[in-house]
């Protein structure tokens, strides 16, 4: 199930390494440094594991883990045996120093913290108090999540054990291995393990860079490889894990992360760095943790308001959830605060802040009580690669999506921004609360917020039925031409939604398994997977009517939250899903006054002509007033431009390729497929302008086609 260890790191399957099958990281506990200028944060991680019932079945089946490059290796790991067990953690671009066992029973008064009704569950534990400890501390219910959250920050702070405390490890170039000396079992292996480490620059989790206002920053990238080189973890959407994190950054910064409550910061003692403690009492796969450390300023602050329980029950595990809080269900627009580097303060304000209470009050009414009991929205540095990330209590979105500022574009300029919003507040249902148990079934996350986008941002726009119905089509036609085009231009393999096919789901017998093309950087780019995923619900609302959908929906959210799931679907075709109005065409171009996405109709279907005269594009610009519209519309503009050479316009695309990096890949290959010495010139120039902040992997793909 796993690549060979001389995968090529740019293009092949993603390995997940973590032995899940044998034992599972319930809970993490993070004590890290962030140094901007040294590019690196250092620290520990605590991990608090629980064995699994079937461990010692599949442990008489274990598998050789191998890899081409001994990256690092503890003095012990040779006095270790292939026949003591292995912790197997996802591990990657981290200078691990030392793995200690840590001693919880050493803590005075540890053993009182417990509640009065937990007991040794089995005889066999009577001998090790630790295990005992271990699985009564795990097994406290949630109404009592706080007094858990206490017990596990003493316990991350207990010191190592003595007589060995220090673990013999090994770290390859995809995992991190742990053993103890004459331990051949999961149920002998200790249950609390610290790891000392520190990132590296070149890390793939993390993009090191500066903001808008040229300050130094950094934020968890999102990239293919998820967190493995910012924490060892378990990466497998399986592992499901609580989390808490103290984080220490220089004074004049701010630290956003996943977490439930406001974080404010305290002073860490003499130093000029403040504290922030961050928690999260829902499991969740560790890849869904981010981060985000620089110098942010404040848009708004709103109140948090206590919730009660009214005792609904749910199917998942038990943890404090918000579909059994009564309040959380008439709580339409839930606290939120938007963050921004300085220069883009006034566009976030008039963009992000005017939309966002909107965009959640019209998620409520579409979909009822919102999974997370508030959002940070965080304006991210230019080089970032999409339009928008969502995680646990915390979106990203890229510059591209804000308002121009421009007095021309009209309140249309909203649209992009409005619909981005709206498709990363979709993820807090589909994509979080209920995600994807293979991560190669990303149609799950991505097609359902595509789709939902729609619905909730015609909510908050208020729109008749008329209007709403002609939006929905125009969308589906825009999208429609995007996916036949990435069809026609992509490898067919990268296209497949379940590429896995009947092994989608399956893991080896520890529970490694592989993400397939994960690692290939032109699948970063492409749409196909929303896209396909968007047309098939859109096709199922049409055959059930769009209230019976959204109520079908609404009914899925309340059976599968808290769990992950997998599709059913084996094959489909897209011909002829959906029959288009063709005088919609027509409707567009006789009408001055756009939307933006009849505007990017309109260019599209200008592309597909030959020819333009240069007076027909000097026209286009100034009626339309391209230069001030969205990020989307000057992305079909600049697309003409090039086309047709219109050097007038050499201007707008140099600006887009500048300040939209999350949208001009491609741009680039268009500029060097012409042949003509000006464009490739200009493909140069921006390349060389933004190259040091640009996402890594859009930048090799971008240095593929222009050296």
């Amino acid at each position: 199930m796993e690549p060979p260890g001389s995968a090529d790191p740019d293009k092949d399957d993603l390995p997940l390494r973590a032995n899940t099958n044998h034992i599972l990281v319930k809970h993490y506990v993070l004590d890290l440094t962030v140094h901007l200028h040294s590019r690196l944060i250092n620290g520990s991680i605590v991990l608090f594991l629980e064995p699994q019932p079937e461990a010692d079945e599949a442990e008489r089946h274990k598998e050789k883990i191998c890899d081409s490059v001994d990256v690092q290796s503890s003095h012990l790991w040779e006095t270790t045996s292939s026949s003591d067990f292995t912790l197997v953690l996802d591990c990657c671009d981290l200078d691990v120093s030392t793995v200690e066992e840590v001693d919880i029973t050493s803590i005075p008064g540890i053993m009182d913290l417990l509640p009065e009704s937990a007991s040794v569950r089995s005889d066999i534990l009577s001998g090790n108090p630790q295990s005992a400890f271990m699985e009564n501390l795990l097994s406290m219910p949630s109404s009592q999540w706080q007094t858990k959250h206490r017990i596990f920050s003493l316990c991350s702070r207990a010191p190592c054990a003595e007589n060995g405390g220090s673990m013999p490890f090994r770290r390859d170039l995809w995992s991190l291995q742990v053993r103890k000396r004459r331990v051949t079992s999961a149920h002998q292996f200790p249950r609390v393990i610290r790891v000392h480490y520190q990132t590296k620059a070149c890390g793939r989790s993390l993009r090191w860079t500066k903001d808008q206002d040229n300050r130094l920053c950094v934020y968890t990238a999102g990239s293919p490889i998820n967190n493995r080189a910012l924490f060892p973890c378990q990466e497998p959407p399986v592992a499901m894990s609580t989390w808490q994190a103290a984080v220490r950054a220089p004074s004049e910064c701010v630290v956003l992360m996943s977490g439930e409550e406001q974080a404010v910061p305290t002073k860490d003692g003499d130093t000029h760095f403040l504290v922030w403690n961050y928690y999260v009492t829902m499991p969740m796969p560790a890849s869904t943790f981010m981060l985000a450390v620089g110098h942010w300023h404040r848009l708004s602050v709103t109140d948090y308001s206590a919730m009660l329980n009214d005792d609904t029950s749910c199917s998942h595990s038990d943890y404090p959830c918000r579909f059994t809080e009564l309040t959380a269900w008439s709580q339409r627009v839930i606290p939120h605060r938007v963050f921004s580097p300085v220069c883009l303060l006034q566009k976030a304000q008039m963009s992000v802040l005017k939309l966002l209470p909107r965009c959640l009050a019209a998620a409520h009414a579409v979909l009822g009580v919102h999974p997370f009991p508030r959002l940070d929205v965080l304006i991210v540095p230019a080089g970032f690669s999409s339009l928008g990330m969502a995680s646990p209590h915390i979106v990203f979105l890229s510059q591209s999506v804000l308002d121009t500022g421009s007095p021309a574009s009209g309140g249309g300029s909203l649209s992009l921004c409005g619909s981005r919003i709206c498709h990363e507040i979709a993820h807090s249902w589909f994509g979080l609360v209920i995600g994807a148990r293979d991560w190669t079934e990303e149609w799950i996350s991505e097609g359902f917020a595509t789709c939902l986008e729609d619905t909730i941002w015609a909510q908050a726009q208020q729109l008749s039925s008329q209007e709403r119905s002609e939006q929905f089509d125009l969308k589906a036609l825009l999208r429609w031409r995007r996916l036949s085009d990435e069809m026609q231009n992509s490898k067919e393999e990268l296209q497949i939604l379940r590429p896995n096919m009947e092994k989608t789901g399956q893991v080896s017998e520890s529970g490694s398994s592989t993400v397939k093309h994960a690692l290939n950087p032109e699948k970063t780019f492409m749409q196909v997977h929303y896209l396909k995923g968007y047309f098939l619900l859109r096709f199922l609302a049409s055959e059930v009517g769009e209230e019976e959908f959204i109520n079908f929906l609404r009914m899925f959210v309340r059976k599968y939250h808290g769990h992950l799931i997998l599709s059913q679907v084996r094959f489909f075709r897209y011909d002829n899903l959906l029959i288009y109005n063709q005088n919609l065409y027509l409707k567009c171009v006789c009408k001055i006054t756009l939307t933006a996405e009849q505007l990017v109709l309109l260019l599209e279907l200008l592309l597909e002509e030959p020819q333009q005269s240069v007076a027909s594009m000097h026209a286009l610009h100034k009626i339309y007033k391209l230069h001030g519209q969205d990020a989307e519309v000057r992305h079909r503009w600049c697309e003409l431009v090039v086309k047709h050479a219109f050097t007038q316009g050499y201007a707008d695309v140099e600006r887009f390729l500048v300040h939209n990096q999350a949208m001009g890949v491609y741009l680039y290959g268009e500029l060097m497929l012409q042949e003509d010495p000006d464009q490739q010139a200009l493909a140069r120039r921006c390349l060389s302008a933004v190259e040091e902040e640009m996402d890594p992997s859009a930048r090799r793909v971008v240095e593929e086609m222009i050296l």
